[in-house]
């Protein structure tokens, strides 16, 4: 009798490793492959991140818009990617703001919404924590040149997965002093350290294969990514113990959801696009 592959008969860690290895093959062969699969991928992680979000709002009570939230969030990724391709002038992204207003048209004849205002908030709140970071890895990965380079991506990931992996190890197994123990109790100042050693030491063999950016920016991503991502990272288990849940989702076994997965992105984006384009 044949048997069938169940990832869920593994252990936690096995079931991390093995989402990782896949996850990690699709994200990097596809953004090597073309700046067009790039787009793809990243928008269905936006787009599963995003319903996330409003899904778990849902939960505290809240009635944000989720469809129509997360098309909003589609189209600001779209149109910033469209616009960095120069297949639209800049002047597209003026159509955000009027298509945004309409979430208060919407509300309106919401009849049953004893809340309409609380809900507009976390609709736009959705925009501006989960969208707006991914419509900004637009503007890195174009930042040079105006060219797509997909080294700038795949190189903030590697450090990024880096830091998360050596903060989980070291934390397992050396975590004695807290973090943030309000926030998240399982995290440690050992895994912060863990983390720190293991982005900086990727950052060094980044910079050496991908000539995107000079070196020393990989070095300061890799600073934004600890301390960003780490944030990141304690913001999201803020959210997540205001509306007493343990994980964003069960897309992602032994991860959770796409916002456990990349949280620290979140975060980390807004701060890298910035230092790429002013620096």
């Amino acid at each position: 009798m044949r048997s069938r592959f169940n990832i869920n008969n593994y252990s936690n860690l096995a079931q991390r490793a093995i989402t990782a290895l896949i996850g990690a093959v699709v994200v990097i062969g596809g953004s090597i492959y073309s700046d067009w699969t790039y787009f793809l991928i990243f928008a269905a992680i936006l787009g599963f991140s995003q319903m996330e979000f409003y899904k778990l709002t849902g939960l505290d009570g809240m009635l944000p818009l989720k469809s129509f939230g997360t098309f909003l969030g589609l189209l600001i990724f779209s149109l910033t990617f469209m616009i960095q391709k120069e297949h639209l002038p800049g002047e597209y992204l003026f159509l955000i703001f009027p298509i945004a207003s309409l979430t208060f048209f919407i509300k309106l004849y919401k009849k049953t919404d004893k809340k309409p205002f609380t809900g507009v908030a976390f609709t736009i709140l959705g925009l501006f924590y989960v969208a707006i970071p991914f419509a900004l890895l637009n503007l890195a990965v174009f930042s040079v040149d105006e060219t797509y380079h997909y080294e700038i991506i795949i190189g903030s990931l590697l450090i990024l997965w880096a830091c998360d992996t050596g903060a989980y190890f070291a934390g397992t197994r050396f975590g004695k002093t807290k973090l943030f123990e309000r926030v998240s109790p399982k995290k440690s100042w050992e895994g912060f350290l863990g983390g720190a050693f293991s982005a900086i030491g990727v950052a060094f063999i980044v910079a050496k294969y991908f000539h995107a950016i000079a070196d020393w920016k990989w070095l300061v991503i890799a600073g934004i990514i600890i301390i960003a991502g780490t944030y990141g990272d304690l913001i999201e288990s803020l959210f997540k113990r205001s509306i007493e849940i343990k994980d964003s989702g069960r897309g992602l076994p032994g991860h959770g959801g796409f916002m456990d997965r990349f949280d620290g992105l979140l975060l980390s984006a807004p701060f890298i696009t910035a230092f790429l384009k002013i620096f």
